[in-house]
């Protein structure tokens, strides 16, 4: 991330606010985000969490109504109740009831709620400083703290890694460069241009990937309780995020200025 930016000249110091802000931003997006999303995965299927995942524009949404002052509204409300409702019928419908859920799930919970708590700090720091170089920076600071917590959690981890094969270390090097760097590097800076609850209508997409991949590289089977899930999570962002009023204002805006044309 930050040889792309030196390339692009778009590397320099922080100020003491931003390195605040950049520090927080590591401990949410980076730390608390990957440490319950890792952990999440080892003890729950890839489409529970993936679908789990799908309630972050709902989180973040909620959180840039706390501390952003974005606009609270009836449409919003009602696609965060169908968005939990979305969650819930994955959680509880699949596994025998309340007793029957998952700590990974309630792990990948947590992640998401990291990485919303992440994107309401970007967006506060993005009038001065670039999303994707405070990227960057979060990445490097958080990856460090991560390292030193792995060497506690998982102790033979390091000599794990030498019998590693070569699709494993393929598949390593694409999560870290294109899916993590890449991925948020993009993501953040949309953050910055449109804000919050606009941006994280998109992320919804990690849902469908989610189930697809799961279905094609798992082997796991996609339940009548996951397909009810996700379009309850989607109709939930949609309306939540804040996407379909948006949509209805520009479609009024079209038409009044069609009639004034006329």
């Amino acid at each position: 991330m930050l040889l792309i930016m030196l390339c692009c000249k778009q590397v320099r110091a922080l100020t003491k606010r931003e390195f605040w802000y950049v520090l927080f931003g590591a401990m949410f997006n980076v730390v608390g985000h990957h440490y319950f999303l890792s952990i999440g995965l080892s003890k729950t299927s890839a489409t529970n969490g993936g679908l789990i995942l799908g309630l972050g524009p709902l989180l973040t949404t909620v959180l840039a109504i706390l501390f952003l002052g974005s606009k609270v509204t009836v449409t919003r409300m009602i696609g965060v109740i169908l968005g939990i409702a979305g969650v819930s019928f994955i959680v509880l419908g699949g596994n025998g009831g309340l007793s029957g859920v998952s700590l990974g799930d309630a792990d990948v919970f947590m992640a998401i709620v990291f990485q919303a708590a992440s994107f309401v700090i970007i967006k506060k720091v993005s009038d001065t400083l670039d999303p994707r170089l405070m990227t960057g920076y979060m990445l490097l600071i958080g990856s460090v703290v991560l390292f030193a917590l792995s060497l506690f959690i998982e102790p033979a981890g390091l000599a794990s890694m030498a019998t590693g094969s070569a699709g494993v270390w393929a598949v390593f090097f694409a999560s870290a460069i294109v899916a993590t760097a890449l991925g948020h590097m993009v993501y953040n800076y949309a953050i910055g241009k449109v804000g919050a609850a606009k941006s994280a209508v998109f992320i919804n997409l990690n849902t469908f990937f989610a189930l697809v991949g799961a279905v094609l590289f798992l082997g796991e089977k996609i339940a009548g309780v996951h397909i009810v899930g996700f379009f309850l999570i989607l109709m939930g962002v949609v309306l939540g995020s804040g996407a379909f009023e948006e949509l209805l204002s520009g479609s009024r805006g079209k038409k009044e200025i069609g009639m004034g044309r006329q």
